[in-house]
């Protein structure tokens, strides 16, 4: 059975103590775990996570979040260097809270367009640094699942085939593909291709409709993507990654100008119930 997950996101624009009630909030609604973004590391209170995580057994995954300053193909080596130490401290928190996987588009930065395609000198640059912390990563059995996203937030990995590509390349059993549906809808020609492509690889996924709103209420072949997730036998988190315009440092990074639900809580609860009625049909 898959387990059903929540990205804090949809509450919240940073996680530190204060944050941890959200924990508490999805608990109550019936999620298995949370998605923690990690965007400063250094507001992140471990012990006061942990505590409610052990209190609702609940699991968690870490989030890693790129910026401006850390960037992987970035031809400045002190860009490199931060992100190479960015993903390793993220690594460490995500350790530390009991998780197995940080996730998220670790390339480079979220929204850097340079009017190009990426280049092989950049595809190097990021292999090589995935390399790096990959180590890193396997030194404490956390996995970094790599996520695609769309071509009007990054220009490097924008597919399934891409990243599986890219997957490949770094060569490490730690590195493995992620993908998402809000993406799938942009960059592919079908969602049944695109996780096919990622196979017995699949490591994550997040379950989003088209617009961003609740799963089930647009235009996401939804019965496409669980047959194909039950042939390739996935078992691991299945998360809700939304936003809305109240949280608005992650609405105005996402673009949400308008409610596509009635509140965060109902797009939670209704999504969620959604996700483990298709479950229950597809993912016994």
């Amino acid at each position: 059975m898959p387990k059903y997950g929540i990205s804090l996101l949809l509450w919240t624009d940073k996680f530190d103590k204060e944050s941890v009630k959200f924990i508490h909030k999805a608990a109550e609604m019936g999620f298995d775990g949370i998605e923690i973004p990690f965007f400063a590391i250094e507001t992140v209170d471990i012990q006061a996570t942990k505590a409610a995580l052990d209190e609702h057994n609940m699991g968690c995954i870490g989030c890693a979040i790129t910026s401006p300053g850390r960037d992987l193909i970035s031809p400045d080596p002190t860009e490199r260097q931060t992100a190479k130490d960015y993903i390793r401290e993220c690594i460490e928190i995500t350790a530390k809270l009991g998780s197995d996987v940080l996730i998220g588009p670790m390339y480079s930065v979220i929204g850097k367009l340079v009017g190009r395609s990426r280049t092989n000198e950049e595809w190097d640059l990021c292999v090589k640094g995935l390399k790096e912390v990959a180590k890193f990563a396997e030194q404490n059995k956390v996995t970094l699942a790599i996520e695609p996203i769309n071509r009007f937030e990054t220009y490097f990995v924008n597919t399934a085939r891409d990243v599986v590509s890219l997957v490949r390349d770094v060569s490490s059993p730690y590195v493995k593909p992620m993908l998402d549906t809000f993406h799938m809808n942009i960059e592919e020609k079908s969602y049944r291709g695109a996780l096919e492509c990622a196979g017995d690889l699949l490591y994550h996924v997040h379950c989003c409709e088209n617009d961003r709103g609740t799963p089930g209420t647009g235009l996401v072949r939804w019965d496409e993507v669980f047959e194909t997730l039950a042939k390739l036998n996935y078992n691991r988190w299945l998360v809700i990654e939304s936003f809305v315009p109240n949280v608005e440092a992650i609405a105005k990074a996402a673009a949400i100008w308008r409610d596509i639900a009635p509140s965060a809580d109902a797009l939670a609860t209704e999504g969620l119930a959604f996700l483990k009625k298709m479950g229950e049909k597809y993912l016994p």
